[in-house]
């Protein structure tokens, strides 16, 4: 068991900061989220997340503090001040009003990590529309699922990630608008509109739409087993959780430099790399490119990060390059690290101590929580290979298939959490059957099995269900299969998680040809290649089989939980509804 590893010990009164959180038991015995709601600003009863990030720091004392230091790939740097974010908000808030853009449409992003796309989701949320983001590596399919299932009316996108909108466009027939940034400044050609050109003709002044906290705010879609995927929605009273967790989780104070890598197209790039943060009224760093081992501890040096929030994934890819490119830079500014996305092996939390002398603290959510339930502080031992303790004003248990809570240590059962909170999701689009089903009286259902321990920690096992978590992105096997079976060749597909030591987990996919095509590594080269031009790199499988026929049930359904135990070699469980 991860527990034989020894806890990692804090001397809260050594810290090179104080804590926010000092004391953990004590802010749980005193906890309030009525305190919490009260440190923020809500004027005139408008609840309202980007006025929270932005305009309440733009029309204080941080007015003129950087809000985004901006690196682009290329090395240049761009600043960003909170009144400078509040008029470019503002700008693009006025703009969607001008395109007749109503609260609660849907208004979706297909971009990269650059400065328009913060902006312009600032100014969406000012408009009481919902803010919809998308990740930038997927293909044209997972883009039109999503858009389709939301029925967005319009899309930001940029002049790079154009034609795959223009691919699908005819299939979205709700989409009125696509908007174009393009950075360079030339002219938007065609029907698309022009982002610069909106802007310019735009006011940075905008009375903010009148929302409330249980307005929609931001929806995010997260992958299922069967289906597809399932649009996430929030409303702006999440940003009491992000703000809360901002400051007892990431401990951030008024001088710290926070960096998060997540990509706004996952849920953690936006409740920790927008919300959380400028809740907090702190500046962070935003890297446009992807990873890079001695790029990322010079964007640490470069700018001073003292609060560094990352992925397992991106972890194990820097412990494989080894302690000696953090040791070339200077990582001294860095007082405190965490890790999210997927369990951190014991192994990946030590390695923070040999490369920079810190250990990363684990903490463990969902899109569907919003914000982060269980996690590691500053001011406790770290277990490593544990998720933590559950934040103040939330309850988590271990609770067996019956929905009674199990009290013994060490018992295995399924992860729940008392609702409601502030941060979680609403409801799953246009699909509320499903919503209700992750709730069973007093508990929300996770679809995680986990255990804890005599002390309070949590620690996670795995989950119920089929659902591919590769590199802290999680996959829905249905939709794999699907876009392997427009194939020609291809006349079943089945897609399985495959253990991976870096990326925990890749996609891998076992097909069967119709008759007149042969299993020939051309082929598979091909399915792959098709696939990738599908879903984008980061879903589509990294491994095909083929087989003569997949296993099923009586009924058709793939039995995926068969071909993973052929693949791993464990025991094959019940089989009495395979068919003959």
């Amino acid at each position: 068991m991860v527990m034989d590893y020894a806890a990692i010990e804090k001397d809260v009164a050594n810290l090179p900061v104080t804590p926010n959180m000092p004391d953990y038991e004590a802010l749980c015995g005193s906890w309030s989220w009525d305190a919490i709601r009260a440190e923020l600003a809500r004027p005139d009863g408008l609840v309202n997340q980007a006025y929270e990030c932005i305009d309440r720091h733009a029309l204080g004392a941080s007015r003129d503090k950087d809000a985004m230091i901006w690196e682009a790939t290329d090395g240049s740097i761009e600043r960003y001040t909170f009144e400078g974010m509040r008029k470019q908000s503002n700008r693009f808030a006025g703009v969607l009003k001008g395109l007749g853009v109503q609260k609660a449409d849907r208004v979706f992003f297909f971009a990269d990590r650059i400065p328009e796309l913060y902006f312009a989701i600032f100014g969406t949320l000012k408009t009481g529309a919902i803010a919809a983001p998308l990740f930038s590596a997927f293909g044209p399919v997972p883009v039109a699922e999503r858009v389709r299932r939301a029925d967005g009316i319009g899309i930001v996108t940029t002049l790079r990630l154009l034609p795959k909108i223009e691919a699908i466009r005819d299939a979205c027939p709700s989409i009125k608008w696509v908007m174009v940034i393009d950075r360079n400044g030339d002219p938007v050609a065609g029907q698309n509109l022009d982002y610069q050109q909106l802007m310019a003709a735009s006011s940075d002044e905008f009375a903010i739409e009148r929302t409330g906290s249980e307005d929609w705010s931001i929806m995010h879609f997260t992958s299922g087993t069967t289906g597809l995927p399932k649009g996430a929605a929030h409303v702006h009273e999440a940003v009491t959780g992000h703000y809360a967790t901002g400051k007892y989780v990431l401990d951030l104070h008024p001088d710290d430099i926070y960096w998060c890598t997540a990509d706004p197209g996952w849920v953690t790039g936006t409740s920790y790399g927008i919300f959380a943060p400028w809740s907090n009224g702190v500046t962070q760093v935003i890297y446009e490119g992807g990873f890079g081992s001695a790029k990322w501890f010079e964007i640490i040096q470069r700018h001073k990060v003292t609060v560094w929030y990352t992925a397992p994934t991106a972890i194990r890819m820097l412990m494989k390059a080894g302690t000696a490119i953090p040791q070339r830079f200077d990582t001294s500014s860095l007082r405190y690290c965490m890790s999210v996305g997927e369990p951190l092996n014991p192994e990946g939390v030590i390695w923070g101590q040999e490369a920079f002398g810190l250990a990363f603290h684990d903490n463990w959510w969902q899109t569907e929580t919003g914000a982060i339930m269980i996690a590691n502080y500053p001011c406790l031992p770290i277990r490593p290979g544990s998720m933590g303790k559950p934040f103040p004003g939330i309850e988590a248990a271990i609770i067996d298939d019956e929905f009674h809570e199990i009290t013994e240590p060490m018992r295995e059962g399924q992860l729940a959490v008392k609702h409601p909170w502030p941060s979680m999701m609403r409801t799953y689009w246009n699909d509320k059957e499903r919503y209700d089903s992750r709730f069973k009286g007093e508990w929300y259902i996770t679809g995680d099995r986990a255990k804890r321990d005599a002390d309070g920690y949590f620690w996670f096992i795995g989950r119920d269900d089929d659902v591919i978590n590769t590199a802290g992105h999680l996959v829905g096997p249905f939709e794999v299969e699907s876009a392997l079976i427009e194939h020609p060749a291809v006349a079943e597909a089945g897609v399985i998680g495959k253990p991976d030591p870096v990326a925990m987990e890749i996609v891998k996919a076992f097909v069967s040809l119709k008759d007149g095509y042969e299993p020939t590594e051309a082929l598979r080269r091909e399915l792959i290649g098709h696939a990738r031009a599908r879903l984008g790199p980061g879903v589509a499988p990294r491994e095909i089989d083929f087989l003569p026929t997949l296993p099923k049930t009586r009924s058709g359904k793939i039995m995926r939980r068969l071909l993973k135990a052929r693949e791993l070699g464990l025991p094959e469980g019940d089989t009495s509804t395979l068919e003959d």
